[in-house]
């Protein structure tokens, strides 16, 4: 009888990532794979990204908990959700040369299925100030439809399913503070720096 022979860790984690690997590719190629999800190092931490065959549609900062995230793209979008990087090398890039000081303008498409009516139209106004600007939560809700709801505005902010590429952390308070921010202030901050438009 043969003697049985022990697998080294190393052997096992290559062959569990070359299954793990040949079940994404499998998955992908009958098109079951609904939610793409992948992690982006970052200077903020690493950031979660996922994305739907219509575009990006999530990017969590690291305190928001991947796990919970998609477990809420599972129940609000599909459970077919799956670690798929490749299907997310743009936004990866792109958020890469972003945080390198070497973009000012992100080109990728946009789910906004996880949002509605006003919050909707507050965050495709909030998409169109510019890097190195600030808009106020009150322009922003004029902007959305009703100068008046700017409370409403800055909820609509808080809830930003693409913070970042959806550029919430440029809109404050008419008298100038920081107001709230998804990834705390201190986030809000460093972006506001790296794009100077903060002294």
């Amino acid at each position: 009888m043969k003697e049985l022979r022990m697998l080294r860790t190393t052997e096992i984690d290559d062959l569990s990532a070359r299954a793990t690997g040949l079940f994404r590719d499998r998955a992908e190629q009958a098109r079951l794979v609904d939610v793409a999800v992948a992690t982006v190092d970052s200077p903020i931490g690493d950031l979660l990204v996922a994305g739907t065959r219509k575009g990006l549609v999530r990017i969590s900062f690291p305190d928001e908990g991947h796990g919970d995230v998609v477990e809420e793209l599972a129940i609000m979008l599909s459970p077919r959700v799956l670690e798929a990087p490749a299907r997310l090398d743009d936004v990866r890039r792109e958020l890469d040369e972003y945080f390198d000081g070497r973009r000012r303008r992100f080109d990728l498409r946009l789910d906004m299925s996880l949002t509605h009516g006003f919050t909707k139209k507050v965050l495709q106004a909030t998409a169109r100030i510019p890097f190195g600007s600030v808009s106020t939560y009150r322009d922003v809700a004029r902007r959305a439809g009703n100068d008046r709801a700017y409370r409403a505005a800055g909820n609509a902010l808080g809830s930003n399913p693409i913070p970042i590429v959806v550029p919430c952390h440029r809109v404050l308070h008419s008298d100038g503070g920081l107001g709230g921010y998804g990834g705390g202030l201190d986030v809000k901050r460093f972006l506001l720096r790296l794009e100077h438009a903060l002294d």
